[in-house]
Protein backbone atom coordinates (compact mmCIF):
# COMPACT_ATOMS: atom_id res chain seq x y z
CA UNK A 1 0.00 0.00 0.00
CA UNK A 2 1.04 3.60 -0.64
CA UNK A 3 1.11 5.49 2.16
CA UNK A 4 1.95 9.44 0.95
CA UNK A 5 0.84 11.73 3.65
CA UNK A 6 0.41 14.36 1.03
CA UNK A 7 -2.57 12.92 -0.82
CA UNK A 8 -5.41 12.64 1.22
CA UNK A 9 -7.72 11.15 -1.05
CA UNK A 10 -8.09 7.60 -1.28
CA UNK A 11 -10.24 4.41 -2.69
CA UNK A 12 -10.27 1.69 -0.66
CA UNK A 13 -11.72 -1.58 -0.24
CA UNK A 14 -13.29 -3.09 3.00
CA UNK A 15 -13.85 -6.49 4.06
CA UNK A 16 -17.19 -7.12 5.50
CA UNK A 17 -18.01 -9.50 8.72
CA UNK A 18 -19.79 -11.51 5.73
CA UNK A 19 -17.14 -11.73 3.64
CA UNK A 20 -18.44 -8.89 0.59
CA UNK A 21 -16.51 -6.49 -0.11
CA UNK A 22 -17.06 -2.55 -0.22
CA UNK A 23 -15.63 -0.04 -2.34
CA UNK A 24 -15.97 3.88 -1.37
CA UNK A 25 -13.42 6.78 -1.70
CA UNK A 26 -12.88 9.53 1.37
CA UNK A 27 -10.39 12.61 2.06
CA UNK A 28 -9.86 11.01 5.98
CA UNK A 29 -9.22 7.15 5.65
CA UNK A 30 -9.14 6.90 9.56
CA UNK A 31 -12.22 8.85 9.95
CA UNK A 32 -14.18 6.70 7.61
CA UNK A 33 -13.12 3.36 8.63
CA UNK A 34 -14.45 3.94 12.17
CA UNK A 35 -18.08 5.54 10.63
CA UNK A 36 -18.16 2.22 8.52
CA UNK A 37 -17.31 0.14 12.19
CA UNK A 38 -20.03 2.41 13.74
CA UNK A 39 -22.66 1.98 11.72
CA UNK A 40 -22.49 5.25 10.18
CA UNK A 41 -20.53 5.00 7.27
CA UNK A 42 -23.08 3.43 4.24
CA UNK A 43 -26.26 1.95 4.47
CA UNK A 44 -24.46 -1.19 2.70
CA UNK A 45 -22.25 -1.79 6.11
CA UNK A 46 -24.42 -0.91 8.50
CA UNK A 47 -25.38 -4.17 9.25
CA UNK A 48 -22.11 -5.84 8.63
CA UNK A 49 -19.65 -4.27 11.03
CA UNK A 50 -17.19 -5.26 11.89
CA UNK A 51 -15.11 -4.07 8.76
CA UNK A 52 -11.61 -4.24 8.00
CA UNK A 53 -9.42 -1.95 5.82
CA UNK A 54 -7.58 -4.38 3.10
CA UNK A 55 -6.98 -1.67 0.38
CA UNK A 56 -6.31 1.81 -0.19
CA UNK A 57 -4.75 3.31 -3.11
CA UNK A 58 -4.15 7.55 -2.60
CA UNK A 59 -4.90 10.37 -4.96
CA UNK A 60 -3.79 14.21 -5.68
CA UNK A 61 -7.13 14.54 -6.57
CA UNK A 62 -10.97 14.09 -5.24
CA UNK A 63 -12.00 13.50 -9.28
CA UNK A 64 -8.84 10.56 -9.03
CA UNK A 65 -10.35 8.79 -6.42
CA UNK A 66 -13.51 8.94 -7.27
CA UNK A 67 -12.82 7.93 -10.83
CA UNK A 68 -10.83 4.78 -9.60
CA UNK A 69 -13.76 3.65 -6.85
CA UNK A 70 -15.93 3.76 -10.16
CA UNK A 71 -13.57 1.73 -12.00
CA UNK A 72 -13.17 -0.65 -8.66
CA UNK A 73 -16.54 -1.00 -8.48
CA UNK A 74 -16.41 -1.97 -12.23
CA UNK A 75 -14.52 -5.12 -11.36
CA UNK A 76 -15.68 -8.74 -10.34
CA UNK A 77 -15.18 -9.92 -7.32
CA UNK A 78 -12.29 -12.24 -8.59
CA UNK A 79 -10.63 -9.51 -10.02
CA UNK A 80 -10.73 -7.16 -6.77
CA UNK A 81 -9.49 -10.26 -4.77
CA UNK A 82 -6.81 -10.44 -7.13
CA UNK A 83 -6.08 -6.52 -6.59
CA UNK A 84 -6.24 -6.95 -3.05
CA UNK A 85 -3.82 -9.95 -3.27
CA UNK A 86 -1.01 -8.12 -5.26
CA UNK A 87 -1.19 -5.64 -2.94
CA UNK A 88 -0.42 -7.80 -0.28
CA UNK A 89 2.25 -9.25 -1.70
CA UNK A 90 3.91 -5.89 -2.35
CA UNK A 91 3.90 -4.76 0.94
CA UNK A 92 6.08 -8.25 1.87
Amino acid sequence: MMHETDKTNCTYILQCSDGTLYTGWTNDITKRLAAHNSGKGAKYTKSRTPVKLVHVEYFDTKEEAMSREYAIKQLSRSEKCRLIESNEKAED
